[in-house]
């Protein structure tokens, strides 16, 4: 555009000086005109070039906030992808760390497996000898029987009676010895069967470690997991799992006697692992146990009902195992809790426990105990986690609001899955959000640990309610 106004401009200029050289009376008002014509010609010029500087300003600012937020967005993601990452490589860290130490319990316990099978073959190369010197020592007796049958009327001299009496204390000895090393074989057996057990178990928690990892990753980049349940893999193991105890009366039961993990198989579910509190009256089952705070039971209905946490530590068993616990017969739940002053107090239940169809209902019936009752409104009710609400509060979801799964009843006097809290509880709220026991009619009790735990009672006793499958 600029160049076609200065092409005008030099045509003016040509007729100004043809009008000059025709008409020289015109000169003067000729030039006026030329100089009015450019300055409007200039202004136009200024005009359009502000024009389109003015449009390209606009584009610039359009691009550049167009820009600002495409890297803002960029951003965002790069952070949220370090944030995941950073995530995935202490999860892969923590699985490491753990795979490592199963590998190391693994192989002390093969080295000790390998000991108890040295030893199993001393034993049994020294019963072999003792087996022999036995019958020699049997053929002998049948010989000096042979001769006692001859001189059985005559009266024997005082050397062969003192040689007779030897040979019996001798055979005396060698029965005991024999006896001694039996039961000892027998020992070495067992020993070496729970060794075997002990073994396959680590295996396969250093298997489900790795296979754990891998559904991690997949899970991470929305991929399905290749891997199915340890268990139904480990069916085909070395050692009969139909033969697993029921639960820990049944671990009791079968010779037990030290508190510790077992394996059991109840009502013929899979197997799984339990904490059995073993007492010179039996073994209980523990199902929950909280003492430091180091797991966090703000969980989902998911890990509610297949079990979380450290079985020697703190954990929940998981609805779905207690359940098949309790399909097996009547039980007593036994709630032991201790305060801040280390005073300990318990109670103890009549219980029975539903299947998820009808969201894991609770039956309970108060047997006694230190404890005033605190469970007395929840019998019958299903458990309620902050994804699933089976509580009596129309309003509320009384997991949500407290904390941790319980079976609340709009919302309940006792909550021992709720928050841990260190040292005594300021306020109603934090109290009632933390792990809580009040009783209808008393003062709220300060916990710092719980314990709650299942056993059998007898068949003849008369049965609560039988759980439903």
């Amino acid at each position: 555009m600029v160049t076609i106004h200065l092409d005008t401009r030099l045509v003016f200029f040509a007729v100004f000086v043809a009008l000059s050289s025709a008409f020289p009376g015109q000169s003067e008002r000729v030039e006026h005109l030329m100089e009015t014509r450019s300055r409007f010609a200039m202004l136009e010029d200024v005009r359009l070039v502000a024009n389109g500087l003015l449009q390209l300003g606009h584009s610039l600012r359009e691009f550049v906030h167009k820009t600002k937020s495409q890297i803002t967005d960029i951003f965002q993601k790069i952070s949220i992808f370090d944030k995941s990452f950073y995530q995935l490589s202490t999860i892969t860290s923590e699985i490491k760390e753990e795979e490592e130490h199963l590998m190391k319990t693994t192989s002390i316990l093969k080295a000790s497996n390998e000991k108890v099978i040295n030893l199993s073959q001393e034993i049994h190369a020294k019963m072999n000898n003792i087996l022999e010197n036995r019958s020699q020592l049997q053929q002998k007796v049948v010989e000096l029987e042979g001769k006692l049958s001859v001189l059985i009327h005559e009266p024997l001299p005082a050397d062969q009676m003192d040689e007779i009496s030897a040979l019996k204390d001798v055979i005396d000895a060698q029965e005991k010895c024999i006896s001694d090393l039996l039961k000892a074989v027998k020992e070495q057996h067992e020993q070496l069967s729970e060794q075997k057990i002990k073994i396959k178990i680590m295996e396969e928690k250093l298997t489900e470690g790795t296979l754990q990892a891998t559904a991690m990753e997949a899970a991470r980049f929305n991929q399905e997991p290749l891997v199915g349940n340890r268990l139904n893999a480990s069916a085909t193991g070395r050692f009969d799992l139909n033969d697993l105890p029921s639960d820990c009366q049944d671990v009791f039961d079968k010779g037990q006697r030290n508190s510790g993990v077992y394996l059991i198989k109840p009502n013929q579910s899979e197997p799984f692992s339990v904490y059995c509190d073993m007492t010179a009256d039996g073994g209980s089952t523990v199902i929950q146990r909280r003492q430091d705070g180091s797991v966090e039971f703000d969980q989902t209905w998911e890990k509610y009902e297949n079990g979380f946490g450290n079985l020697e530590r703190e954990f929940w068993l998981g609805l779905r195992k207690i359940h098949s616990i309790a399909l097996q017969g009547d039980y007593i739940l036994r709630i032991e809790l201790e305060d801040w002053k280390q005073g300990r107090r318990s109670a103890d239940y009549r219980f029975s426990l539903e299947g998820p169809a009808l969201h894991y209902v609770v039956h309970l019936r108060p047997l006694g105990g230190s404890l005033e009752d605190a469970l007395g409104n929840q019998t019958g009710m299903g458990f309620t986690t902050k994804d699933r609400d089976n509580d009596n509060d129309a309003e509320a979801n009384c997991a949500h609001s407290y904390t941790g799964g319980w079976w609340f009843n709009a919302c309940g006097d006792a909550n021992l899955n709720g928050k841990y809290i260190h040292g005594r509880a300021r306020g109603r709220t934090e109290r009632r959000r933390g792990m809580h026991w009040k009783p209808s009619r008393g003062s709220s009790y300060s916990i710092r640990t719980t314990k709650i735990s299942i056993h059998s009672v007898p068949q003849d006793s008369s049965p609560l309610q039988r759980p439903s499958h």
